[in-house]
């Protein structure tokens, strides 16, 4: 294994992919797509980027209702479970706490709320990285960079895209 293995986090684009986005995920090994998709184009640039999971949002039709609603990935010796409406690590909902206690995931990636959020359940690390696109209530549009590091630890670095409203 490398020394460090990174990870770009993203949910809740709504059919909006942030060109600066794709300049801070440029050299990640994988891309995690959390969900409310909202244009299948967006992860055709993704994939262009580094090997995409992603998992269908509430939003998601046409092609995007073929997505998965959850998946679960190895990286770098790491599980991560990707889901979409998860509720919080404070109060997971259902499908969440059914999926933690099934695959028993290193990492859950979660998103929906569009607020960025990171806890711990169950064992597992819990990340939303916030809303990525323009549609929703949030104020600042925001992704991560999850890191696996050569012994196992994990590190997390929040991405700013600027304004919900930015043109």
């Amino acid at each position: 294994m490398k020394d460090k293995t990174t990870i770009g986090l993203i949910s809740d684009t709504h059919g909006f992919l942030d060109p600066d986005l794709v300049e801070v995920f440029e050299g990640v090994d994988h891309i995690i797509h959390a969900g409310d998709i909202g244009d299948p184009e967006i992860l055709r640039e993704l994939e262009e980027v580094a090997p995409t999971t992603a998992v269908r949002g509430n939003i998601d039709g046409g092609e995007l209702r073929f997505e998965p609603l959850e998946q679960i990935v190895e990286i770098a010796g790491k599980r991560i479970a990707v889901l979409h409406i998860a509720g919080s690590p404070k109060r997971p909902r259902k499908a969440a706490r059914e999926l933690l206690a099934r695959e028993r995931p290193d990492v859950i990636v979660v998103g929906h709320s569009h607020i960025p959020v990171v806890g711990k359940v169950r064992g597992s690390l819990w990340i939303n990285p916030g809303a990525a696109g323009r549609q929703g209530f949030h104020h600042q549009r925001c992704a991560a960079l999850l890191h696996i590091l050569k012994g196992g630890e994990l590190k997390m670095d929040r991405v700013i895209l600027g304004p919900r409203s930015a043109q």
